[in-house]
């Protein structure tokens, strides 16, 4: 990788976001195997995408299990919490649903809102809620090169398997050129303050385009001149035991109870 002169510049950034994204621990969950975890939040996410709306029950219990599966890999609510605002523009989304639905109307503190609206909005907030604390989950108790083991431990295509891998890798040496690009700008005095610099920005991204490309171009001869012939070598081959895929489908079983109920009652 010596051809790109970005390699550890690349290593340093993949730690750096494994820290936002991944919270140390020795805890049950952390022990899993990666494919168990990701099968059993995909699960459990399908689960909670299938109950019906009307059951509100189901989701506080969904809610709970949650927060027991936080408990026992000791991620702190407080920490979890904060991840969650990455919904945000969803909850914008939903709060607007019940003044331009159409349909059936009703005053809430005098104000006219869509009965079908505001299913949705619930719907869009309960779901989604549930699905994004499943992902920060799993983020926090899987290291990112534990997620691609497990993407591949589950049969992935390869070439998606990669494409994240690389997505991964170099993301923040990409968002690094940025910053350093901006910075350039500013030194000779350049401000964006209106319509008439969005050509100095197009430019600027027109560039970053192409280092990016001309990078990917580097290091993928390098790769070739090392032996790549389009797949990464597999180091750690990843097994899971019939007690661990147990545990780890015990979230989605429950949640299937629950969401069973919630159809029949």
């Amino acid at each position: 990788m010596g051809a790109d002169g970005g390699t550890s510049r690349a290593s340093v950034a993949e730690r750096g976001g494994a820290h936002r994204l991944y919270r140390h621990g020795h805890s049950p969950v952390h022990g899993l195997p990666p494919h168990t975890k990701l099968a059993a939040a995909f699960l459990f996410v399908v689960v909670v995408v299938s109950t019906p709306r009307e059951a509100m029950w189901a989701f506080a219990v969904y809610a709970v299990l949650l927060a027991c599966v936080a408990y026992h890999a000791r991620v702190p609510a407080g920490f979890l919490l904060r991840r969650l605002l990455i919904e945000v523009p969803f909850v914008a989304f939903a709060v607007l649903m019940p003044f331009v639905a159409e349909g059936e109307r009703v005053d809430v503190l005098g104000l006219s809102l869509s009965v079908n609206g505001l299913w949705g909005a619930w719907n869009v907030l309960a779901k989604g809620t549930l699905g994004v604390a499943a992902s920060v989950l799993l983020a926090a108790t899987t290291e990112l090169r534990e997620l691609l083991l497990g993407l591949q431990r589950l049969k992935l295509p390869p070439l998606l398997v990669q494409i994240a891998s690389f997505m991964i890798r170099y993301g923040d040496v990409i968002t690094d050129e940025m910053r350093r690009m901006r910075i350039a700008r500013e030194s000779r005095g350049f401000e964006a303050k209106g319509v008439r610099h969005w050509g100095v920005l197009a430019k600027s991204a027109g560039a970053l385009f192409i280092r990016s490309y001309e990078r990917g171009e580097r290091v993928h001869l390098a790769m070739v001149s090392r032996g790549y012939a389009g797949a990464m070598p597999v180091i750690d081959e990843v097994t899971a035991s019939g007690a661990q895929w147990r545990h780890a489908l015990t979230l989605p079983c429950a949640a299937l109870v629950v969401c069973l109920l919630g159809w029949f009652l």
